[in-house]
């Protein structure tokens, strides 16, 4: 699949996570590595940004504020979730995220290679290279698929309600 100007238009808008699973060299799959009902979101913007949130399901709620929670409580929030933000090229089925800002400080001037394994409607599926994960297992890829966010109730409302000059 060839990634052109028309594919960089269809990636433009904002996807919510529908599923995501880790795969082995030996085609064993991992699903849930965000666990049950995990929440995200994924933006591509015309001009060229791009921002990614993911949080796993079933988090628990913090006891107290976002400072004055306990630092075990806190740390167990910062493992079951990450985003990061910067822009995005695309080239071929790739499309990289060159990250300016993230949870994880590791990451920030990094780049994250996606390739493009379907990009047809409302939905996207970008798969990682290799990784390594919590449970100690050496994966061949993720495969993350997502699902466009319909915003034309959005624009709808933000056009009736914005001012107009008078």
């Amino acid at each position: 699949m060839s990634i052109r100007d028309p594919a960089r238009a269809m990636l433009v808008g904002t996807w919510r996570l529908v599923s995501a699973a880790n795969v082995t060299d030996k085609g064993i799959v991992k699903d849930e590595p965000y666990g049950r009902n995990p929440t995200g979101f994924l933006t591509y913007t015309p001009d060229g940004r791009m921002m990614a949130l993911v949080t796993w399901g079933e988090r628990k709620p913090l006891s107290k504020g976002q400072f004055a929670t306990p630092t075990e409580e806190r740390a167990v929030a910062f493992s079951t979730s990450f985003g990061y933000a910067g822009t995005f090229t695309l080239s071929d089925n790739r499309v990289t995220h060159h990250i300016e800002a993230a949870t994880i400080p590791n990451w920030v001037k990094t780049d994250f290679v996606r390739t493009i394994t379907e990009l047809q409607g409302d939905r996207v599926t970008l798969r990682t290279g290799r990784l390594a994960w919590d449970d100690g297992v050496q994966y061949a890829y993720q495969e993350v698929t997502w699902e466009r966010v319909n915003s034309g109730r959005v624009e709808h409302l933000l056009l009736s309600t914005w001012p107009r000059s008078r």
